[in-house]
Parts: C-alpha cells; sequence; structure tokens
C-alpha cells in the first residue's frame, strides 16, 4: 500500500487503520527526496506497522541528467 500523508504522525495514523485491515507491505512516497521528513516518515510507518510488516521507501525515478549518461 502506497502512503503520500505528509506529517509523520498522519503517516502512523494511516498505517494503523490500513494494518487493522490486514494490510502488511508499505511504501512510504518520496516527497522530501529522500531527506529529513522522508526519513521521519518511514520511522513513523515502521514504528506503526511492527516488525512482522515490510515498509520501504520509494525508489527514487531517475533523474534527466542521470538518463542522459
Amino acid at each position: 500500500m502506497r502512503i503520500s500523508t505528509r506529517r509523520p504522525a498522519d503517516v502512523a495514523h494511516e498505517v494503523e487503520a490500513l494494518f487493522r485491515e490486514g494490510r502488511r507491505d508499505f511504501v512510504i512516497e518520496r516527497i522530501d527526496h529522500g531527506g529529513m521528513l522522508d526519513l521521519e516518515r518511514l520511522g513513523a510507518a515502521r514504528y506503526a506497522a511492527g516488525l512482522q510488516s515490510k515498509v520501504e521507501l520509494e525508489a527514487e525515478a531517475p533523474t534527466a541528467l542521470a538518463m542522459a549518461r
């Protein structure tokens, strides 16, 4: 399940709700290019999901410069 909520607390609430519905795989969409906000959101999601779940930060799309190489 993809999570795009911005605030870490809101991410945790969304993950908790989805977990109660039986979801165990979560992908946190990047909104800060993998920066501190994304890492805080990822941590909040991992805490809310627990050890039995898979939580990851989405892969960053290649930039135009990287694609030109």
